[in-house]
């Protein structure tokens, strides 16, 4: 169905040229776009002319028309006047709003083909013949983008990523659930994954400033067949996931890029369990406080560089030491040491993540 504003700007545009009054009304009457309010007293005559055999009539010195999507009657145009030039731009409008019609429906079409697509609920020989009959080449290059909003159902986020990309129409914009937007990009040069986190990041900085929307994107891999577009799609619902558990400042995340946060990401909680006891007996890291916890993550963030760390937090290096040497003495393992260092950055990379498989069983 078109949307009641698409049919506003289409009476609006026709009014401009000819300065014609007209409207567009339901099959029961109800006024859905209009170029003046004297229209809101024809319903009676609207609902006696779905009735007629005519596809167009005069009735109270106004023309009116019926719009079919196929054989269905879906609208009915009114315009004043009964003139031959108000019937025939009536047959025009008619032929402009049935164009309409057939563009919705081949995009919902595209749309419920590319979920079903990205969900694998298509077998091959069925991706094959539909590609075909909605025109959409097989063998191209395409990568899935996710983005995830702060809120549900934003169609305002919607209808700012389809802005972006409406003039590509071999990319699809979809939504498989109320949080995320789906955008499946073709591409058409050797693209890297630079070239895609700049995309990533301008869909970020477009919904910011025009939706007014804080997102996360991620991405998956580029396939060159249609039918591994679902591959890409999982890549990067996967990416998303794991981005938002151990990356929570990120706003782009390439599935490319995860590390080793996609490994732990598949570990089960009794292996998850099973390692921090040894590591730690009875005290995990979230058990910490919280100076020593940014002590650490900072002296990461610096590649174990101790002059560098108690720069950063202010702080000399002598009292540096210190903290690391408690720390060496609660846990064991010194962080001075690359084996060590690893082990511990690690430990906390599971508790983040049995942290999350805690949040989402309850």
């Amino acid at each position: 169905m078109i949307s009641n504003q698409i049919l506003q700007n289409t009476v609006d545009g026709v009014n401009g040229i000819t300065k014609m009054d007209l409207c567009v009304m339901d099959t029961e009457g109800n006024v859905l776009a209009a170029t003046s309010e004297d229209f809101s007293g024809f319903e009676a005559d609207g609902q006696s002319f779905v009735q007629s055999p005519a596809d167009s009539q005069v009735i109270h010195e106004c023309q009116f028309f019926k719009i079919y999507d196929d054989t269905q009657l879906e609208y009915i145009v009114v315009i004043r006047g009964d003139s031959e030039d108000v019937y025939t731009i009536g047959k025009m409008l008619v032929l402009q709003i049935q164009g309409l019609l057939v563009a919705y429906k081949e995009r919902y079409d595209k749309d419920n083909f590319i979920k079903n697509l990205l969900l694998d609920n298509l077998l091959m020989v069925d991706i094959f013949n539909r590609a075909k009959k909605l025109h959409i080449e097989m063998n191209a290059k395409r990568v899935v983008f996710m983005i995830e909003t702060n809120k549900e159902k934003d169609s305002g986020a919607l209808e700012t990523v389809r802005s972006m990309f409406a003039t590509q129409t071999q990319d699809f914009i979809t939504a498989v659930d109320e949080k995320s937007i789906i955008l499946v990009k073709e591409l058409r040069g050797k693209e890297k994954i630079e070239d895609l986190e700049k995309t990533a990041a301008v869909i970020v900085d477009m919904l910011n400033t025009e939706a007014m929307s804080r997102v996360h994107v991620a991405f998956g891999t580029v396939v060159n067949d249609l039918k591994e577009v679902s591959r890409s799609y999982k890549e990067a619902k996967m990416a998303l996931d794991v981005g938002k558990i151990f990356y929570s400042d990120k706003r782009v995340i390439a599935y490319g890029n995860l590390g080793i946060g996609r490994l732990i990401y598949q570990l089960p909680m009794p292996l998850c369990k099973m390692f921090i006891k040894e590591i730690f007996s009875d005290r995990p890291p979230n058990d910490f406080d919280e100076e020593t916890l940014t002590t650490v993550n900072k002296f990461f963030e610096n590649n174990l560089n101790v002059s560098e760390t108690s720069r950063q937090l202010y702080i000399h290096r002598n009292t540096l030491v210190y903290r690391l040497d408690k720390l060496q003495k609660s846990t064991g393992l010194d962080l001075r040491v690359f084996d060590d260092a690893i082990t511990f950055k690690i430990a906390l990379m599971v508790v983040k993540y049995m942290s999350y498989l805690e949040s989402i069983d309850y």
